[in-house]
């Protein structure tokens, strides 16, 4: 996912609950490494950072969409 650019919404919904946290988790440390590059003027293309930052929106709206949809199936019962 990281080297990606623009994954679709419905690619991130086929994954799993574990690949999720690791996309995720990838996603926060690039995005890390492009926030240090940009401090210290290695930057080349900025583009990406904002990229980044809106994968990681999706992943995160995914996960919290499946956990909230856990708490209402675990209400219902």
């Amino acid at each position: 996912m990281a080297k990606n650019p623009e994954t679709k919404v419905s690619d991130v919904r086929t994954r799993t609950p574990d690949e999720l946290k690791q996309s995720l988790l990838d996603l926060r440390k690039e995005q890390f490494n492009l926030r240090f590059q940009r401090a210290t003027g290695q930057s080349e293309g900025t583009a990406r950072i904002r990229t980044v930052r809106r994968e990681i929106a999706k992943v995160k709206t995914i996960m919290g969409e499946r956990s909230r949809g856990a708490e209402a199936a675990a209400t219902r019962s």
